[in-house]
């Protein structure tokens, strides 16, 4: 069974929350937070020192979840942004080689899905998901792409990359036809067998019946428990990994 296929059998109600594109605006709501803008110079990008936050969205009961947990509800959306298979997510590493020097390598890959989700006021929800299957990532390298998957990855036990928005800071209006905006989503990212809130930085743009735009975040190994990839002619890669996603979406 593919991934898509089951993902789509989980989330019967279109509830395979999306990405990070949780765009647009609004006021305080039961569903998602929302900041006023804030300086670039007051936002941090990356894992957060605060706990998942528990959220109501069936299989992501667990996220977080503790006895004084306030739940989000994951009430029905009004408008739904499916990504396209032009979407692409991937990772951005610093290494060191032997006999080359530093080196930037980059793993990318479309297998990725998920939906975004509004409100019928326009206000992007929480439970919004994008899952990203990291056995597909690849790189220009085949020899680094077969030693992530088996060992520091370890994708056949944990393949599925998965983040969850929870809040939304940075917009204080519903976006603009045409008009880039930029903004940004906290939430809960569970990958390598571990769970961690984290904010990312969102450039979109709204053109009628599609979205686009890129998220970009980081991360350090030790923060999911993923062991420096040091192999053959790699002698030491930085331990802040980049993450990026490429979003293209439609209008469901």
């Amino acid at each position: 069974m593919t991934i898509q296929n089951r993902y789509l059998s989980r989330w019967s109600w279109v509830v395979l929350p999306a990405l990070l594109l949780s765009l647009i605006a609004g006021a305080w709501s039961t569903a998602y937070a929302q900041d006023s803008t804030p300086s670039a110079d007051d936002v941090a990008i990356g894992v957060l020192d605060t706990a998942p936050v528990y959220i109501a969205c069936d299989e992501n009961v667990t996220a977080g979840e503790s006895a004084d947990a306030t739940p989000i509800p994951a009430d029905s959306p009004s408008t739904t942004y499916a990504l396209t298979s032009d979407s692409v997510a991937r990772y951005i590493s610093e290494e060191e080689l032997a006999g080359q020097g530093a080196n930037t390598a980059i793993g990318e890959t479309s297998t990725i899905i998920g939906n975004l989700y509004f409100d019928a006021d326009g206000n992007p929800m929480a439970c919004s998901r994008v899952d990203v299957d990291l056995r597909t990532l690849e790189s220009d390298e085949s020899r680094r792409d077969n030693f992530l998957r088996g060992n520091t990855l370890q994708t056949d036990t944990y393949p599925i990359a998965t983040f969850v928005v929870t809040s939304v800071e940075g917009l204080d209006g519903a976006l603009a036809n045409g008009q880039e905006t930029t903004f940004y989503l906290v939430g809960n990212l569970t990958m390598h067998g571990v769970t961690k809130q984290i904010r990312w930085e969102v450039t979109a743009t709204l053109d009628g019946d599609n979205l686009t735009g890129k998220a970009s975040t980081e991360f350090d190994m030790a923060d999911f428990s993923i062991e420096e990839p040091v192999v053959g002619p790699v002698l030491s890669v930085d331990s802040t990994i980049k993450l990026e996603i490429d979003v293209v979406a439609a209008k469901a």
